[in-house]
């Protein structure tokens, strides 16, 4: 017993030190984001002064978080963020649902190559059709457009991949049968049986979808040229000046850049796991 509790201590002591070292950069972010140009040279941390714990706290200021919501356009920034995340995670949990669901549970000819087709593209590199994609989204006349960035990315062999093992696992054949037996069609089968069954990876893979999007700063630094159109992660990139940066307002603008998708992350974390594991297995 004496033993296991040591080890229980150890364990505890390595888990605090590895939590310590990974907030040590969040720590230094906040920091960042309330010092002036002066002091982020100056100081790793707060500003230094003879205040409490040998703090300047009469230095402390708000004025990046001031300059980024009332001198630039960082709420436009923010607005066509949530935007696309939004739009782009819907449309891409009901794709790949319906596209996991044709794979799992209908019977049609080519569907033995078609999952093959799938497990196939998820080896290939996302940065490999940048340059073939931009090319088709010129002929179609799709570029510096909403479209052109999301119309792309609707159906990501992994998420089909992902709703085809939850539904596999998690939605009985003989479920679908006794409806279809009933006279259902199969959009109602879908809407009102198989989307309920598998809420957890709905929910998780929406998660995934909202944070890839949100995240994103290849495809809308390629796609999209007017600056009003522009998401959170293009805006934040144009904050560098050409002779010089001011580091304390990209720290504050990473901090607004973040806080959203945490809170999302944290409040779902649960949901998130448990869709994920629902699918992972059997197959």
């Amino acid at each position: 017993m004496h033993v296991k509790k040591i080890g229980l201590a150890v364990v505890y002591v390595m888990l605090v030190t590895f939590a310590v070292i990974t907030l040590i950069p969040f720590a230094h972010m906040i920091a960042g984001a309330l010092k002036d140009r002066f002091d982020y040279a100056a100081t790793l941390f707060l500003p230094a002064g003879d205040g409490f714990l040998g703090i300047g706290w009469d230095r402390i200021t708000l004025e990046n978080f001031r300059r980024l919501f009332f001198d630039l356009e960082l709420p436009r920034a923010m607005l066509n963020s949530l935007f696309l995340a939004s739009v782009h995670a819907s449309l891409t949990a009901l794709f790949c649902a319906m596209g996991g669901y044709a794979l799992a549970k209908l019977e049609f000819r080519g569907r033995g190559a078609v999952t093959t087709l799938v497990l196939t593209a998820l080896i290939i590199p996302g940065p490999l059709l940048l340059a073939p994609g931009f090319q088709l989204l010129y002929q179609f006349g799709l570029l510096n457009t909403y479209t052109g960035l999301i119309l792309p990315g609707l159906t990501p062999a992994f998420g089909i991949f992902l709703f085809r093992q939850a539904m596999l696992n998690g939605v009985p054949s003989e479920l679908l049968e006794a409806a279809r037996i009933d006279g259902a069609s199969e959009a109602r089968i879908f809407f009102e049986l198989v989307l309920p069954l598998v809420r957890p990876m709905l929910g998780a893979f929406l998660m995934i979808s909202f944070m890839g999007t949100w995240n994103n700063f290849i495809s809308p630094q390629i796609i999209l040229q007017s600056p009003e159109l522009q998401p959170l992660s293009v805006a934040l990139n144009n904050l560098k000046g050409i002779y010089g940066t001011d580091y304390g307002l990209i720290m504050a603008g990473t901090i607004v850049s973040i806080s959203p998708v945490m809170c999302l992350f944290l409040l779902l974390q649960r949901e998130f796991i448990a869709g994920l594991t629902g699918g992972a297995v059997k197959g």
